[in-house]
């Protein structure tokens, strides 16, 4: 059963893998395989039933991602939209830069013609003309954008997450929002009962104690200040912010334990009737309505399937927690969105709780361990339990989020116990002395263990060397680490040792992977260049997102302003140029830098601007336009073919955002004098979710 996952993980991986959106000859093709697989398990089941089986899984991952993608498909606009935007409330979350954001369904804009299933807008100027609350009906005048792609060859595939939120359009707004229809009545009773708990926490536990409680057990972070949230980030324990999997089976197991134990001190109700299986019910009970009170996201849904397929296991008399739970909990979540397996949510989760079970198996029936003491059992369980979490998440981590927290384990030791043994058991409690009117003894005690977290977090972060930023790597060294724990986990015997090699060779190609020597963003509005110092940015304000990604990836702390003022960037008139061997690149931004392009380039090899897509291109520069475009966005030119400059027809390699936009972002290296490039569109391939790749 565990191998069983493993195979349906497979096929989604490789449809998320393929270059080009498969048609009905390369879904014809697994059929065949599937096929093939059903006829090996009726033929020969003793000897290849197995591998038939693996077939059938890993072609029913393909079909299963393919359906997925489809079933999500909505319009996404393809231009800049400005104008007025309508639409009901069906998320609310804060940006990057801790704006408020409104996702809006049965959207209606202006000359539109097909218009987004959704589309998200971010609050800024002067709001607060209402009250935002999921189902209401507003109204704005805003700008919206169809969704950017990758801040780099090979990044984060921002169309390819919108398409599967059914997301057609993103963007902004200056203007108040406004309420035109409020929700129906008895239209979002839940989350009408999460605010009224969440003000209800934060006025019985004032301060951030209060924000962090009311984050914690209902889900709206709204009252959290982002100095806690990054000091928790920095630290290793913003997992504790998160209502997944670490809440949920503390809740519910809380919730098991204690049910049971009333039940047991009932002597007719423990001789006669399954006051076990009861008590399942009962934390099931309670884990569906924490699911449902918090909003229903996804790290939330994921952890209570986990905690379902445990308790059902008890209801059908099988062991609760085994390798067989971990499997089933996987494969319904696969079923239910296989694009989640390619996020840390998802990766890290799985990867943390197959460690857990895997390790305390091998534990379980160890002879020296059993001559412990109980309290040494316990507190060799506590620090077990983390550091088998920890090596487990950490490559994950560090991937996804470039930085490894050097004291990551001594703060969770010091804070996840409080998590458990005192927060979670007393908010059960409070909700159960509410109607008394003595829940204020239950959130007293909470609050001293909340404080004692922010502020172990506050002292942890605030340690020399307590961050350690790290390059992203390839993207093949995830997938060889998750081959060599997978192989380390579920392998029995000596061959498990095989898992060293995936490991090493992921490690290695890690440790040995560079950086691109040149990043140009998708609207041309930022160039960086990296030096001896790090990489130098033409700018120190726009494009801000891009620049933060960038220099994430690079492993590197500095801020964008940091990164401007480096050397490695010379003032050339209305821009700005560097060297790049033999070769200048010159970048500059506006009206001023069009009126300069024609001496720009016939100074400087390379010209990068980000003048608007419909302002004219000198004449002389149009076959360096055209030149451009055809050898960045022509699908037959794959990614990393060499820019071969024709001085017949450019005198100069001309990037526009006309060209940008089709092409993505670029990454370029100079190999022998001559630019050779890689491009986020190539990467992305001519899949569903990127139209404008399509569309050429």
């Amino acid at each position: 059963m565990p191998w069983s996952a493993v195979c349906l993980g497979l096929g989604v991986g490789i449809y998320f893998a393929m270059p080009v959106e498969p048609g009905a000859l390369v879904y014809a093709a697994w059929g065949f395989v599937a096929a093939l697989g059903l006829g090996l398990l009726i033929l020969q089941r003793e000897v290849l039933g197995p591998l038939g089986i693996a077939l059938m899984l890993v072609a029913g991952g393909v079909a299963l991602a393919g359906q997925r993608a489809h079933y999500v498909a909505g319009p996404v606009i393809d231009f800049r939209y400005y104008g007025p935007i309508e639409g009901r409330i069906v998320g609310i979350d804060r940006s990057a830069s801790n704006a408020l954001r409104l996702t809006l369904d049965q959207v209606r804009l202006d000359n539109v013609r097909n218009t987004p299933l959704r589309v998200r807008v971010a609050l800024h100027g002067d709001q607060g003309f209402i009250d935002p609350v999921p189902g209401a009906m507003v109204f704005t005048t805003g700008h919206l954008s169809p969704p950017g792609g990758a801040a780099e060859p090979g990044g984060f595939d921002f169309q390819r997450h919108a398409w599967f939120q059914s997301l057609g359009g993103v963007g902004y707004t200056r203007v108040p929002v406004l309420l035109l229809e409020p929700p129906e009545e008895g239209a979002t009773p839940l989350f009408s009962l999460r605010m009224r708990m969440s003000a209800g926490i934060q006025a019985a536990i004032p301060g951030q104690p209060g924000a962090f409680a009311a984050a914690v057990l209902t889900g709206d972070r709204s009252g959290l200040e982002q100095g806690p949230i990054q000091d928790m980030r920095d630290s290793n324990i913003a997992h504790l912010l998160a209502i997944s999997g670490l809440h949920m089976g503390l809740l519910t197991g809380f919730v098991y334990a204690s049910l049971r134990l009333i039940l047991a001190l009932i002597p007719p109700l423990a001789l006669r009737y399954p006051i076990r299986k009861w008590a399942a019910v009962g934390a099931l009970a309670s884990g569906a309505f924490y699911l449902a009170l918090s909003g229903g996201n996804v790290a939330t849904e994921r952890a209570f399937i986990q905690v379902a397929v445990m308790f059902t296991a008890v209801l059908i008399d099988r062991r609760a927690i085994t390798l067989r739970s971990v499997a089933i909990a996987a494969i319904i979540v696969l079923i239910r969105r296989p694009e989640t397996m390619l996020g840390p949510g998802f990766q890290m989760s799985f990867a943390a709780t197959t460690a857990l079970v895997a390790g305390f198996n091998a534990l379980r029936g160890a002879e020296w361990l059993r001559r412990w003491p109980r309290w040494a059992k316990g507190t060799f369980g506590l620090v077990m339990s983390s550091v088998l979490a920890g090596a487990a998440t950490a490559p994950f981590a560090a991937a996804h989020f470039n930085r490894l927290a050097a004291y990551g384990l001594i703060a969770n030791l010091m804070t996840v116990p409080v998590m458990g043994s005192v927060v979670i058991p007393f908010a059960v409690l409070a909700l159960l002395l509410s109607p008394f009117g003595l829940d204020w003894v239950a959130y007293w005690i909470m609050e001293q263990a909340l404080i004692w977290i922010l502020a172990v977090a506050e002292r942890v972060a605030d340690l020399p060397g307590a961050i350690r930023m790290v390059a992203s790597p390839p993207s093949v060294v995830l997938a060889l680490m998750a081959l060599g724990g997978i192989w380390l986990c579920l392998w029995d015997g000596r061959g498990r040792l095989v898992s060293v090699l995936p490991m090493a060779a992921a490690l290695a190609l890690w440790q040995g992977a560079d950086r691109p020597a040149v990043l140009i963003s998708e609207g041309g509005g930022l160039v960086g260049h990296l030096g001896t110092e790090g990489r130098a940015l033409s700018r120190e304000r726009g494009d801000g997102f891009v620049a933060g990604i960038w220099l994430e990836n690079d492993g590197d702390m500095a801020d964008q302003s940091q990164a401007a003022a480096r050397p490695g960037w010379a003032e050339a008139g209305a821009g700005q140029v560097t060297q790049l061997g033999e070769l200048t690149l010159w970048h500059a931004t506006g009206r001023r830098a069009l009126a300069e392009a024609e001496a720009a380039c016939a100074a400087h090899d390379i010209v990068v601007m980000n003048n608007h897509p419909d302002d004219p291109v000198p004449v002389s520069l149009q076959a360096a336009t055209d030149l451009t475009r055809a050898q960045l966005v022509a699908p037959q030119i794959p990614s990393g073919a060499a820019l071969a400059q024709s001085s017949s027809r450019a005198d100069c390699l001309f990037l526009s955002p006309a060209t940008l936009s089709q092409s993505g972002a670029v990454a370029l290296r100079i190999e022998n004098g001559t630019p050779v490039f890689d491009t986020a569109r190539a990467h992305q391939g001519q899949r569903i979710w990127s139209p404008r790749a399509s569309s050429q």
